[in-house]
C-alpha cells in the first residue's frame, strides 16, 4: 500500500477559518469507507472557530475568569458557533472593545453552558465485582485495595449523549461511538497515551468489551484525522501523543486471543505508523529519527493565558510562534513540562519554559515505541500469513533499531540518551525514558548480560534506588510537574517492565523490588486519602506530587491500571502493614506450618 504524506490537521483548521483554497487528502469517511480524494472543506470543524483560536477565545482566556484555563474550552455552546461569534462582535462593539471582567463573565454565562454536558456517567456492562486476578493477591489489605480500584472503573466511565452526534458544533468534544474510561479529575475526556495503562488495567479486570470499545474509538479517529490527537477535544487535534495504539491492540489480543480484531485493524495501524514516519522524522547522525512536534499557530487553547504570559519573554511574533510550537511539542510528548526539553545557550538543561527546544531533541522512547509498533505490525502480518508485509515491517523495525543503537546508546554511561540536534550531542541527563528500549525490547537480546551490567551501574551511579516514593522523573527541581521530585506511574511501569525484560537475575530482582515499593507507596497514599493520584512524590513514602500548571489530580486512570497489573503479577508475595509490623502472607504461613509439622514429627521420633 502506498502512503501519502498526511496533511497536518492544523491546515484543516486554518482552511475552515480563513476559507483558503480547497485541498484534498486520502482519508476514510465516518462509514469507514476509504476515499482516495476528499475535499478538506468536507472536514469542517465549525466549533474550532470558538475553541481553537480567535478573538473570543483570546478575550475570555485573558480575562482569567476560571482558575483552570481548560474550564472555558470544555464548556458547551448555547448557540451555533457562527451566531456566537456574531453576538460576540456585537458585544465588543457595545463595550468599545474594552469590556470589564464582569462584562466578559456575563457574556460567557449567557452564551455557554457548564462543562461536562457532553457526557453522562456510564456503568460498564462488563464490570465484574470479583475478577480472577484478585484471587492471586494474598494480603487481605491489598486484596481489598485492588477491589476498590477495580470499582473505580465505574466512577470513571463516561458515555456521550445523543446531542453530541446530532449537534457536534456545539461542543469541543470529539464524538466517538463507544463509551470511555477517562483519567479523572480535570481530564473528563479520553487521552491517548493514558489509555495504554487504562486498557491494561481494564484487561486485568476482565472488562474486555469496554477495552475493545475504546480501541474501536481510536481506530475510527485514525480514519477521520490520520492520527490520534493528544486528547478527545478538537483543540488537541493539532498534536498527538506517544503512539501506543498498536501496543494497546497487542495487549487486547494477548488477553482475549481475538486475533481477527488485530488483523482487521492492520491497515489502520500501518497508517498511524506511516503518519509518524512521514511527518515527525529528522536526520540525526545519518538516520531518520522521530521527534515530537506541533503544527498549529497560537497558544494552546486549554492553557491559553499561561502560554501568552511565557511568550512575553520574546519580542517578535516569529519568536512567540516558535515558543508556542515548542510548548505544543512538549505537550505531544506527554511530559508537559520538564527540564528534559530545556536547551539553554550553553546546551544544558538549566533554564525555564522559555528554553524549551522540544522539536530539536530526538527522544529515546518515541523511537523505541515506533520500533515496537513495527515489530507488532510485522507479527500481525505473520499471523495473517502475509510474509511479504511481515518482512517489510521487520526491515523497518531493524532500521529503527540500528538508529536507536547509533544515536541513543552510550556505552560509557550505560543507557540510551536523548539527542540534541542543535549541539549535535547526546544529553546525559537522567530521565526514566533513557531505559525505555528495555520496555519495548529495542535492544539485542544477545547482549542482555552486558546491557544489564551497564544499566544497573547507571542506576547505582544516579542513586535511583534511594528514593522511598519511587524513581523521580528527573534529578532537577524546577517546579515543572515532570521534574524532581515528582514520580509518574507510567514511568515506573516502563522501568519495572524494562528491567524484567533484561531477564538477568540482578535486573529481575531490582524490577521486583521497585514494583513492590511502588505498590506499597501507592497503598500508603490511598490508605491515608482514599484517593489515587496522577503523580506521586519520590522523597516521601506515600506522598503525592505537585507543581505545574494545575493542581494534582485524583482518579486516576493510569495509576489504577499500573497498580492493578503489579498486584496481579506480584500479589502472591506482597504484604503490607498499617502499623509497621511485619505481616506474613499465605506463603509464609504455609512455610511456618510446614516447619511446625516437621518439628512435631521429629520430637515424637526422639521421644
Amino acid at each position: 500500500m502506498t502512503y501519502r504524506r498526511i496533511l497536518p490537521i492544523s491546515v484543516i483548521f486554518l482552511l475552515n477559518v480563513y476559507a483558503r483554497p480547497v485541498l484534498s487528502r486520502t482519508l476514510y469517511n465516518n462509514n469507514n469507507n476509504l476515499i482516495e480524494k476528499r475535499d478538506i472543506s468536507e472536514l469542517e470543524l465549525p466549533a474550532c472557530q470558538i475553541y481553537c483560536e480567535g478573538p473570543l477565545l483570546h478575550t475570555v482566556q485573558m480575562a482569567h475568569l476560571f482558575k483552570d484555563s481548560k474550564t472555558f474550552v470544555d464548556m458547551k455552546l448555547k448557540y451555533s458557533p457562527e451566531e456566537t461569534n456574531l453576538k460576540f462582535t456585537e458585544f465588543m462593539t457595545s463595550k468599545n472593545n474594552t469590556p470589564t471582567e464582569d462584562d466578559i463573565r456575563e457574556f460567557v454565562n449567557n452564551h455557554f453552558d457548564d462543562l461536562g454536558k457532553e457526557f453522562v456517567p456510564w456503568l460498564p456492562a462488563d464490570w465484574k465485582e470479583h475478577p480472577a486476578f484478585l484471587d492471586s493477591i494474598y494480603d487481605p489489605d491489598l486484596k481489598q485495595w485492588a477491589s476498590d480500584l477495580n470499582g473505580i472503573w465505574k466512577d470513571l466511565g463516561r458515555k456521550m449523549i445523543d446531542d453530541v452526534f446530532k449537534n457536534p458544533e456545539y461542543y469541543s468534544i470529539i464524538p466517538v461511538e463507544h463509551p470511555v474510561i477517562v483519567p479523572g479529575g480535570r481530564f473528563i475526556e479520553f487521552y491517548y497515551w493514558d489509555s495504554y495503562w487504562i486498557i491494561r488495567g481494564l484487561l486485568y479486570s476482565e472488562m474486555y468489551s469496554t477495552a475493545r470499545g475504546m480501541l474501536e474509538n481510536f481506530l475510527s479517529i485514525v480514519k477521520r484525522f490520520g492520527f490520534i490527537p493528544n486528547g478527545g477535544r478538537i483543540y488537541y487535534a493539532t498534536r498527538s501523543q506517544p503512539p501506543l495504539l498498536t501496543a494497546m491492540i497487542k495487549s487486547y489480543v494477548d488477553f482475549t486471543q481475538d486475533e481477527k480484531f488485530a488483523l482487521d485493524a492492520l491497515e489502520i495501524l500501518e497508517h498511524e505508523f506511516e503518519y509518524w514516519m512521514n511527518n515527525h522524522t529528522v536526520q540525526a547522525k545519518g538516520h531518520d529519527m522521530a521527534t515530537y512536534g506541533g503544527s498549529s499557530k497560537g497558544p494552546r487553547p486549554e492553557s491559553y493565558r499561561e502560554d501568552v504570559i511565557t511568550s512575553n519573554s520574546f519580542v517578535t511574533n516569529e519568536e512567540k510562534e516558535n515558543h508556542y510550537s515548542e510548548l505544543k511539542a512538549a505537550a505531544e510528548s506527554g511530559m508537559d513540562f520538564s527540564s528534559r526539553w530545556f536547551i539553554n545557550e550553553n546546551g544544558t538543561t538549566q533554564g525555564n519554559l522559555t528554553d524549551l527546544k522540544t522539536r530539536s531533541i530526538v527522544p529515546v522512547e518515541l523511537n523505541a515505541i515506533l520500533y515496537w509498533n513495527a515489530k507488532i505490525i510485522a507479527e500481525f502480518h505473520l499471523r495473517n500469513n502475509n510474509v511479504s508485509k511481515m518482512t517489510e515491517y521487520m526491515n523497518k523495525a531493524e532500521k529503527i533499531l540500528e538508529a536507536i543503537q547509533d544515536v541513543h546508546w552510550n556505552e560509557e554511561v550505560g543507557a540510551w540518551l536523548d539527542y540534541d540536534l542543535i549541539n549535535n550531542k547526546q544529553r546525559d541527563y537522567f530521565v526514566p525514558t533513557n531505559l525505555a528500549p528495555l520496555w519495548t525490547k529495542a535492544f539485542d537480546i544477545k547482549d542482555s548480560e552486558k546491557i544489564s551490567k551497564a544499566v544497573l551501574q547507571y542506576i547505582e551511579n544516579n542513586r535511583l534506588d534511594n528514593y522511598p516514593g519511587g524513581v523521580p522523573n528527573t534529578l532537577y527541581h524546577t517546579g515543572e510537574q515532570w521534574d524532581f521530585p515528582n514520580v509518574w506511574p507510567p514511568m515506573q511501569y516502563i522501568l519495572i517492565e524494562g528491567l524484567k525484560n533484561l531477564d538477568t537475575p540482578e535486573a529481575k530482582n531490582l524490577s521486583t523490588s521497585w514494583a513492590e515499593r511502588w505498590v506499597k507507596s501507592n497503598f500508603e497514599a490511598y490508605r491515608e486519602t482514599r484517593n489515587m493520584f496522577e503523580k506521586y512524590d519520590a522523597e516521601h513514602f506515600g506522598g503525592h506530587g505537585g507543581g505545574g500548571e494545575y493542581e494534582v489530580q485524583k482518579g486516576f486512570g493510569w495509576s489504577n491500571g499500573v497498580i492493578l497489573e503489579l498486584l496481579a503479577k506480584h500479589g502472591r508475595q506482597l504484604s503490607v502493614s498499617t502499623d509497621g509490623a511485619v505481616q506474613m502472607n499465605v506463603m509464609n504461613i504455609v512455610g511456618v506450618t510446614a516447619i511446625t509439622l516437621i518439628a512435631t514429627i521429629l520430637a515424637r521420633l526422639m521421644w
